[in-house]
Order: structure tokens, then sequence, then C-alpha cells
């Protein structure tokens, strides 16, 4: 057996456009080698079960090796193996089937990610980091002859009669100049471990010393002895190929360790299994998040049969839960020709609305079974029920029964059970139902305790994501209205019918607003004669809810008038007429006593909000030293 030939392509740039377009992601050769590989010996083992291959399977390891100084990479199965003729279908024609088309669609590609796999290039990704590549290769039929196929990256090769004894595959690269760094150990260590760590058959790559008891001293203590023994870099039977019913809680809890090893744990987690249909299956994670939005995205692994493909998996997974961490694993879920980029198809939004259901599912088992324990995760997995509820349609139908709000008394109240509380006296004279809200217990507490005075509850909002969804809720919920404690005074966010008359005559207020007007002496603070209860502060400073929120939202990604967060602060003023200070005021003899007294009241009133700083400051601190 010997021939030489040409691989039966119509054009002899093939190689190049290899070379040349998937060179930016060359480290993905071993993947699809050892995938190639597993994948040979996965057969064998399927022939065997069905009886079609009598001979003993052995020992199926697959193997990585390197050699430094001859400058080789050598990727060893024992899996079906190849003819010589299996050589020249497989290798030579089908995975150039369609070169010609393949150098027609991607001669102006522009990366790796618009090519390999396409035309079924994976095992000639070899030649992004080989200058020549063999193939010793001995099939499992009766009688087969070994065969070694050799290319040195042109569309020249040759076959001839091989030496191997053992069933299975032997791929041997010999590393170009360019890319000798991929004869290093850790290197390849941790391409495996990137790739490979979940393949379904054992992949060996050198050795490793490990500790074992060795008896005992004189003192009756353990002794230890070093062994050589196979580094196995993966598990072949991870998790989410098992079942539920087979798992415990610490199962779990030590495969999330071995994904993150420097996370807390998880609060808890969704096992996925389903083969209709589509074929899926992994295990979702809900972290400890907080507010730290940004940080905790990319986590989730996405693979295909064991492999590992990418942990970019915004079109499989909703956005709301891209802040999960975990696996998700399918073979139906359509990869670009590099197998990194996710097509848009049927199958992803299927696989996308699943994953929802079965969280929000999750999510709502957890309520009812024990809403107490539910209640104490509500602070860590908040984020995660809002943004879905304001991003997913079906997954606010399902939200809505276990999304929940806590007010400055830490209850929880879900929304139905929130408005049913306070509905009764907080619904005001145009029959709203206005729901309190903070942001800062601290800043508002003066606010808070104006609310409390009236029997009103105020709710805690203090998230990344609570001012897109208190817009959220008011669309949902029919006469309802969300305002922040500090919007107004507490008369004016929810009013009534009865109201505080303003005591000071037509030309005192003219005169009251006149002097807190030349005392600010800021056109972003416009001045207000209020008729409020006497018992409540002389002065209140607040921003309008609206010009808030938009600003809040602006913040937080935008919403639909995000420009209004480059609008300079601007703030009411709200002069109480009817308390004693603002009667010390018109007393006060002289402008310059009743400007100093204005300042001063305004000047307390912006200290009460954490607004007066700097300068003024320092004013107010003198001034109120010689007023003592």
């Amino acid at each position: 057996m010997q021939e030489k030939g040409t691989i039966s392509i119509h054009t002899e740039n093939i190689f190049p456009i290899i070379k040349k377009f998937l060179y930016s992601d060359h480290e993905i050769f071993l993947r699809e080698l050892v995938s190639n590989a597993v994948d040979a010996t996965q057969k064998i083992k399927r022939l065997a079960t069905l009886g079609q291959y009598k001979g003993e399977l052995g020992d199926i390891t697959v193997e990585v090796s390197f050699d430094e100084k001859k400058k080789t990479i050598t990727i060893s199965d024992k899996g079906l193996g190849m003819t010589a003729e299996e050589i020249k279908k497989y290798i030579n024609q089908i995975a150039f089937s369609g070169a010609t088309e393949f150098v027609e669609k991607f001669k102006d590609a522009k990366d790796a990610n618009e090519i390999i796999g396409k035309f079924g290039l994976g095992f000639y990704s070899a030649f992004m980091v080989a200058k020549n590549v063999e193939i010793h290769t001995l099939s499992y039929q009766d009688g087969a002859e070994p065969a070694i196929w050799t290319c040195d990256g042109s569309t020249e090769f040759e076959i001839k009669k091989g030496k191997k004894k053992e069933r299975g595959t032997d791929i041997i690269l010999h590393i170009n100049e360019d890319s000798e760094e991929f004869l290093d150990k850790w290197k390849l260590q941790g391409i495996l471990d990137k790739y490979c760590k979940f393949l379904p058959v054992p992949i060996k790559f050198g050795t490793k010393s490990e500790s074992v008891e060795d008896g005992v001293d004189d003192k009756g203590d353990k002794k230890w002895k070093s062994l050589e023994v196979d580094n196995i870099i993966n598990t072949t039977s991870p998790i989410w190929t098992k079942s539920p019913s087979d798992l415990k809680d610490e199962d779990y809890l030590a495969f999330y360790k071995s994904l993150y090893p420097m996370s807390e744990d998880p609060l808890f987690w969704i096992h996925l299994n389903v083969d209709y249909p589509f074929n899926l299956t992994g295990v979702l994670y809900f972290p400890k998040v907080k507010n730290e939005f940004e940080l905790q995205r990319n986590k989730i692994k996405l693979f295909s049969r064991q492999v590992f493909i990418t942990d970019e998996v915004k079109d499989i997974v909703p956005e709301f839960l891209m802040l999960l961490h975990g696996v998700i694993d399918s073979p139906d879920i359509p990869l670009n020709v590099s197998r990194s980029f996710l097509q848009a198809d049927g199958n992803v939004k299927k696989i996308n609305n699943y994953i929802t259901k079965k969280v929000a599912d999750k999510l709502s088992e957890l309520f009812k079974k024990d809403r107490k324990a539910y209640e104490e995760k509500w602070n860590d997995i908040g984020l995660f029920v809002k943004y879905g509820m304001i991003s997913e349609e079906k997954f606010y139908e399902k939200g809505k029964e276990f999304t929940l709000l806590k007010n400055t008394k830490n209850e929880y109240f879900t929304l139905d059970e929130y408005l049913e509380k306070v509905k009764a006296i907080q619904t005001d004279k145009n029959e709203q139902t206005v729901f309190l809200y903070a942001t800062d217990l601290n800043k508002q507490d003066s606010f808070i305790d104006s609310a409390n005075k009236k029997d009103y509850d105020v709710l805690v909002l203090d998230s990344p994501i609570d001012s897109h969804f208190i817009q959220h809720i008011e669309t949902k919920i029919e006469k309802t209205q969300l305002k922040r404690v500090d919007a107004d005074v507490v008369e004016k966010l929810i009013q009534k019918d009865s109201t505080y008359a303003n005591l000071l005559t037509e030309d005192q207020s003219k005169s009251v607003k006149e002097l807190f007007e030349k005392a600010i002496n800021n056109k972003n603070y416009s001045v207000e004669i209020e008729g409020l209860s006497p018992e409540e502060m002389p002065v209140t400073i607040t921003m309008e809810e609206w010009m808030r929120r938009m600003k809040d939202m602006a913040q937080t990604g935008g919403g639909p008038m995000s420009f209004y967060g480059s609008l300079p602060d601007s703030y009411k003023v709200a002069i109480n007429g009817n308390h004693p200070v603002v009667d010390k005021i018109l007393k006060a003899e002289g402008e310059e006593a009743q400007l100093k007294l204005a300042k001063q009241a305004f000047d307390l009133a912006m200290l009460s909000q954490g607004l007066l700083t700097g300068k003024d400051l320092t004013a107010f601190v003198k001034r109120s030293v010689e007023m003592i």
C-alpha cells in the first residue's frame, strides 16, 4: 500500500486561507482533535454494546503528549481507527467536499469565527499550528491493515502502509516555528482544562505526583509516600449528566466549587433536563449577587456533548438570568462554523423560553414551600426577579406571585398583598393608590418620619434596578403610583380633600417667598409657600418624582428619557407657612436679620438631605456658632 495524490479540490488556496484566518483562534486545534478522538472512542464503545465489535475494549483513555525536542504534539485514541480507504474518504474527500464553496465564501472573511467546522474543517485546524501532520491508524475491522497519512499543508498527501499494532489513531503534529508556544506543559494543560474538562472519555496528559498512605511510623503516625500517577484532566460524568435523584446537595456544591473556586456557596440551583422538543441538560446556580450588577456576567458555560464551547450565552439564556452561574449542555444549539458563536433560530428561542419557565417554577416552589426562608434570600435574589419582571412578559405573569416588596419595618409583601395593605389609607382624592418608597433610609429619615406620622407605609427600593422596576410596576397595576418619600412634602405626596390652610396673608406669603429666593440665590431652587402642619419642618427640599426618576434611570442604563441625566439638578423648596420659624423670620428686625434666619432654615433643610457641602457647610457652621 503506497499512494501519493492531490486532495480533490478545485483550488490550491485552501490551506493558506485556513492558516491565515484561523490563526487568531489557534488554541482550538486541540479542542477539535481531542473531540474527534473522543468521538471515535464513543463509537467503538457503542459498537461493542450493540455486539458489532467482539474484541476487548481495553483501556480507552485518550492521551495527549508532546515532545519539546522533536517539536511534536500527539493525540492518541483507541477508538474505531481507519482503513486507507476511509482516510481517503473522510480526510481527503468529505472534509473538503465543500472546499470550493468554502474558498468563495470565506476568502474575504475577517476572523476564525466565520470558518471552522462549516465544511468539516475541524481536523484541518491542525494546520494552524503544524507544518506537517501525520495520521497513524489501525481500523477495528478484522483483517484491517495499518495506514499512515501525511500532509505538509499543501494539497499533496501520501498514504502508505503503517506499523501500528493496536486499534485506534495517533495524530502527530509537527509544530511550526510560529506556534512553538504550544510545546509547553502548562499551556497545553490550560487548554485541556478549558475545553476538555468534562469530556465523557478519560483524557491523560502526562503524570502527576500523588501522596498515598505508606503504613505507620514508630510512633504510630501515618506515613506517606509520593507516587507518579496518570494525570487525568477530566471528569467523565459531570453532575449535569446524572439524574437529580442520584445527587445530594453536597454534590451540587462541590461541582459549583470546582467551577468557581473563590465564590461563596450559591443560594440554590436548578437542574435542567429536557429531551423534547430539543435536548438540553445543565445546572444553573443562583449566586449571592447583591448590587454588583455588571461584575457577575459571563459565568454560565455552554457545552455541546460535554465539549466546552463558550461562556457567551446571551442568546440562549434570557438577559435577566445572565447573572446566574453554571453549565448548559445541548447538542441542538446551532453554532456557527467556529462552534464559538450562536446562530439565531427557533431552537434557541425555545431553549430561552424553557429556561425562563424552569427558573420561574423553581422560585414559585421555594416561595410556597417555605416563605420565611424565601424572604431571607430576597435581598440576594431580588435583583434577578425584578430584572425578569421588567424584561420578560412571560416571567412577569408568573413572577408577580413571588416578587416581594420590603418596607422600612422589614416586613415583606407580594404585590397583591401590599396593594391590599395600603389601599384604604394611601389612596388620594383622584382614587390613585400611592406606594411611597425610600432609597436611602439614613438620608430620607425625616421624610419617612413625616409619612409614618400619617400612618403611611414606606417601601425600601434601593437596588440599581429599582428605578426601572418602579416604572414597570406603574404600567402593570391599575390606578397605582409610586413616589419617593422625599419627592414632595407629605401632604402633596398623597393629596387628600382635607388639607392645612396657609395661615399667612397674601402679602406675607409674597414677602417670605422673596426673602428665601434672595437668601438662596440659586435658579435651580424654586420656592413655594405651602400650608402644612406646624409639626412639619419649616423648610423642605425635594426633587420632583418624575425628574428624579429619569435621572436615576439614566444612571443605570437609560430609559426612555435618559437625556434628563445630563440636565442640572433642580429642586423645589417648600416653605411651611404655618411653622413658628416662618413667623419669627417675618418679625425679625431688618432685612439682614430676616435673610440670615431664612438662610439658616434653608441650610438646615439642605443639611438634612446631605446636600450641604464645602464652603456652604463651613459658612453654616460659623453662622450657627454666632447664633447660639
